[in-house]
């Protein structure tokens, strides 16, 4: 039952986003309704007695395991949760892909860096699971807006060495094949003084004794390197709550390692909320992007 009210209410979206877009054909909503078992409130772990969940859309019908976006979900750090990103699958779903959705711990549940932690979390039980939702673990892309598009970054670039994993069982290498981060922070402790301070940084810090280590060990420009999983950032130049210099910074200091990456620069955009026309010309690049960097795993002759 929950499976059937689940694929109704994808088919109810994916109607929506067809007009809203009118690309895609309402058929595919029709098809999608019957092609997806939804798979709601998996329990990916548990910290400070916190249930953390995902939920799994899985193609049922796949004869080869499928690449998969793992979506995180925005809001500070402090609000929002994942049942309001749904919409957010759906281009992934067009294209015939799995999807999970991930929640974290809110600030007023854990402060930073327990948001990271799930995560990472997260990401391992995907890892773990894969075969039993007829998931490509090879072609797993991280992405997400705003404090969500941070965490995808920090999820897929964090080194070992933070020791943010031993809430998570495990030995598997918590590898994606690619990143889309649409206008992340990239440096948290940027945002905790001066001119770009956001309060909402604030309150991911609190009041803890060594905040300024905290948020310079959750940044994802402390682990650029290489050999990271290309990244691809989506950022309008004219964002007042994510300043584009932090997309900018990423971009120069990945160049500059030689790492594979690509800014798109949303001219005169703001935080989301973009034309039509810059959201449909973003989510071409954003197809290409991956088309080129997350091929399907080889078969051994």
């Amino acid at each position: 039952m929950k499976a059937r009210i689940a694929a109704f209410l994808l088919l109810i979206l994916a109607s929506t986003f067809a007009l809203a877009q009118q690309q895609t054909p309402a058929a595919w909503a029709v098809k999608a309704s019957a092609d997806y078992w939804v798979h709601p409130d998996r329990v990916y772990g548990v910290a400070n007695n916190y249930q953390l969940k995902l939920d799994v859309w899985q193609q049922h019908n796949a004869k080869e395991p499928l690449p998969t976006v793992i979506y995180i979900h925005g809001g500070g750090w402090i609000w929002g949760d994942r049942t309001g990103a749904v919409p957010q699958l759906l281009p992934y779903l067009e294209k015939g892909w799995n999807a999970v959705n991930v929640e974290y711990r809110m600030a007023n549940v854990s402060l930073a860096p327990a948001a990271v932690a799930d995560c990472r979390c997260a990401l391992r039980w995907v890892i773990q699971h894969a075969k039993e939702y007829g998931i490509d673990a090879n072609r797993l892309v991280l992405t997400g807006h705003s404090a969500g598009g941070h965490l995808s970054l920090i999820t897929a670039m964090l080194d070992q060495s933070a020791g943010l994993d031993s809430n998570c069982p495990g030995t598997e290498p918590l590898k994606v094949a690619a990143v889309v981060n649409w206008y992340g922070i990239s440096d948290v402790t940027d945002l905790l003084f001066g001119p770009n301070y956001k309060n909402y940084a604030d309150m991911w810090l609190g009041t803890q004794a060594n905040r300024v280590d905290v948020a310079k060990r959750v940044s994802p420009l402390t682990y650029v390197r290489k050999d990271l999983p290309p990244i691809l950032t989506i950022h309008g130049d004219a964002d007042d709550v994510v300043p584009y210099s932090h997309a900018t910074r990423l971009h120069a200091a990945l160049d500059k390692v030689g790492a594979t990456n690509k800014l798109i620069t949303i001219k005169g955009g703001k935080h989301g909320g973009f034309s039509d026309a810059d959201y449909q010309s973003a989510y071409e690049q954003v197809f290409q992007f991956l088309d080129r960097n997350v091929q399907p795993t080889q078969k051994p002759h």
